[in-house]
């Protein structure tokens, strides 16, 4: 089975507990003040629906898909827009996977390393926007 197989049928697991976006934010809201203000005016729920997309649009993009909707990501996370600085990724990342180690009772040291190697690739996409 291939890393974006195994973080695929991982992201399935995680997504079937109903408090698995919610943990996620109350970690990454919890990293970093920074991270917090960046959040103060947004719609939470509305936020939740938009990272479900995104991590998919990650995991797609790993599986060959063109980068066409992580660029747009970029584009709206760049400093002209949203203004979202290259480090606060690494805050991301960590709370993300956190809560998939929280959330998928399958979880092993090789699905944990696929979704670093996973995300990684995308977030570095959207990054480059910046």
């Amino acid at each position: 089975m291939t890393d974006e197989d195994l973080v695929f049928q991982s992201y399935g697991r995680c997504c079937k507990s109903t408090a698995f976006f919610d943990d996620f934010y109350a970690r990454f809201l919890a990293s970093s003040a920074e991270v917090r203000d960046k959040f103060s005016n947004t719609d939470m729920s509305a936020q939740k629906h938009l990272l479900r997309a995104g991590i998919l649009n990650l995991v797609l993009y790993a599986r060959g898909l063109p980068p066409t909707k992580l660029k747009a990501l970029g584009e709206s996370h760049s400093r002209q827009r949203l203004d979202i600085q290259p480090h606060l990724y690494d805050y991301w990342l960590k709370a993300l996977l956190d809560t998939i180690g929280a959330h998928d009772d399958e979880l092993d040291v090789r699905t944990l390393a696929a979704w670093g190697k996973v995300l990684r690739q995308g977030i570095e996409v959207i990054r480059a926007a910046y």
